[in-house]
């Protein structure tokens, strides 16, 4: 099994900037509640770095252009889908935008089967 995690933003230089701008000016519109967990302003958050690298969870990390490209396939965003035979819905991007903080994320991670 693999998780995929697909972050409600694009890829490229001109959109990871917009991005940072947007979490400084406006942060309470920033519609990546993913990105704002796994991610500070300019790096990645340290807490989810160190769980994403030692919980043994195949993992791949994915813009919305990126995903769609990839897989040919649409969802509301951001959303982190599970990968077997086929991909499914693990956590809903209604399920994503109810955590407050980033440890409510990795519980929910963490109990994915």
């Amino acid at each position: 099994m693999e998780l995929i995690f697909v972050y409600n933003a694009d890829s490229g230089f001109v959109s990871t900037m917009l991005d940072i701008g947007h979490k400084i000016v406006n942060p309470e519109t920033y519609t990546c509640n993913l990105c704002k967990m796994t991610f500070d302003t300019f790096s990645e958050n340290k807490k989810w770095k160190e769980f994403r690298e030692n919980s043994g969870l195949e993992m791949e990390f994915l813009h919305r252009d990126e995903f769609e490209e990839k897989y040919k396939m649409t969802f509301d965003y951001p959303v982190v889908l599970k990968k077997t035979d086929v991909l499914e819905i693990a956590l809903s991007h209604s399920k994503l935008n109810e955590f407050q903080n980033l440890d409510e994320l990795i519980s929910a991670v963490s109990e994915i089967n």
